[in-house]
């Protein structure tokens, strides 16, 4: 198996552990403390993040890039922040113009950021990548 699969197996089954913790304090916010959906979908999704952050670096990628665990975090939220933008755009887009029940356009909405966010992670957290021979870029004169 390539390790992209195997990765993608991987992150395919934190996500979806991720997932199960953000769509339960979804449910929790909105059900038992009457927050506003997009306003706990929000929250939800914040916690889901660091849930996928922990078990990414321990049981998906087996190289990371960054050095420093602070920017790691930060640049893995900051991609996870685009991810919530479009999390929120298509539970919006559902709920309001599609009539879809909340929980349901989150699982929609679920799909589209797994898919973003596990690309843009990978190739920017986690991928070796050589360093480059710096004879053949070089040119001196």
């Amino acid at each position: 198996m390539t390790t992209i699969v195997r990765e993608a197996f991987r992150y395919f089954l934190v996500s979806g552990f991720a997932f199960l913790v953000d769509i339960g304090v979804l449910w929790i916010l909105v059900q038992y403390f009457a927050w506003w959906y997009l306003a706990a979908a929000t929250a939800s999704f914040l916690s889901g993040i660091i849930v996928g952050y922990v078990l990414s670096i321990r049981m998906v990628f087996n190289y990371r890039r960054l050095k420093d665990q602070r920017v790691e975090f930060l640049s893995f939220a900051a991609i996870g922040g685009v991810g919530l933008v479009i999390n929120a755009a298509v539970i919006f887009t559902a709920v309001k113009y599609f009539g879809v029940y909340y929980l349901v356009a989150k699982c929609v909405a679920a799909g589209f950021t797994f898919v973003f966010n596990f690309f843009a992670r990978r190739q920017m957290l986690f991928v070796h990548r050589p360093p480059r021979d710096r004879k053949q870029y070089d040119y001196d004169l």
